[in-house]
């Protein structure tokens, strides 16, 4: 090879190393701006010491034009960042919502889609938000090998409490990803203490995650430590839901307690959480 050919592949390889960090920058610029955009609300952004977003989406590895899928989305934290960011990136992003077909949904499902479903239909704002149902009897979350990313915050206590839930949900996320894409959690953590029957507590050991998602054909690519709070016992008398952002300080249902020693638990802030990122295998 001469001297000249030698010179002309090593700026080429130049080139291509530049155009790709070119790329990541412009990936982390426009992730940094969705979640400092003041358009998300102000209770969003207060949380944002506790969730991590930018480090959390960067660890589990959400990139430029993805098609990503959150399940459950509860009050939208993530829908606030991840739908911008989607549309701005030339991506999707998908809510796995109240399931619409399941004839045995309740009204406060049923009213809880259309409000989350009205909140996010600004295009100009938060692009086309696609929608899927999910529940017990839920089909596919979409076409077989269509999703780069999964996306799990805070939930799997929830579907440890029915019989089979659990399995059929990992089935589903493996179902819709790509091979070699990417299961990401966040969970409240029982570690060091043992787990409560169920997670009826709300935390959940990292080893039963672990084990369900192995199940369904997932590796446990990298673990971090990101959402650690140390400052949390875990021992709480309204399990999880004691500490904020639920703040409970009675049983469900019931009246909240006046003389609730509330500020013991505002201290320790949001829970001790697992951050986990899995890889479709098979």
């Amino acid at each position: 090879m001469t001297a000249s050919r030698r010179q002309a592949l090593g700026l080429a390889a130049a080139a291509l190393v530049l155009t790709a960090s070119q790329g990541a920058q412009a990936a982390d610029a426009a992730l940094a701006q969705a979640v400092a955009s003041e358009a998300r609300p102000a209770g969003d952004r207060a949380r944002d010491g506790a969730r991590h977003p930018v480090e959390s989406l960067t660890f589990w590895g959400l990139k430029p034009g993805q098609t990503v899928i959150e399940v459950s989305p509860g009050g939208g934290y993530w829908t606030e960042i991840l739908a911008p960011y989607a549309a701005v990136t030339k991506g999707r992003y998908v809510a796995g919502v109240a399931d619409l077909a399941n004839p045995k949904i309740s009204e406060g499902a049923r009213k809880s889609r259309a409000d989350f479903e009205a909140r996010f239909a600004t295009t100009a704002r938060y692009g086309k938000v696609e929608y899927v149902g999910f529940g017990a009897t839920s089909g596919p979350l979409g076409k077989p090998g269509s999703a780069d990313l999964v996306l799990t915050a805070r939930n799997i206590h929830n579907w440890m409490w029915a019989p089979g839930m659990l399995p059929k949900v990992m089935n589903d996320f493996n179902a819709v990803l790509k091979k070699g894409g990417i299961l990401a959690v966040e969970e409240h953590r029982a570690d060091p203490k043992p787990m409560a029957p169920d997670g009826r507590d709300g935390y959940v050991s990292e080893a039963s995650v672990i084990a369900a998602a192995e199940a369904a054909g997932f590796r446990l690519a990298a673990r971090s430590e990101i959402n650690a709070n140390p400052k949390d016992t875990k021992d709480h008398p309204f399990g999880v839901w004691t500490l904020p952002p639920s703040r409970r300080s009675a049983a469900p249902g019931a009246q909240p307690a006046p003389d609730f020693d509330r500020a013991r638990y505002d201290a320790i802030g949001e829970s001790d959480r697992m951050t986990l990122r899995f890889v479709k295998v098979r």
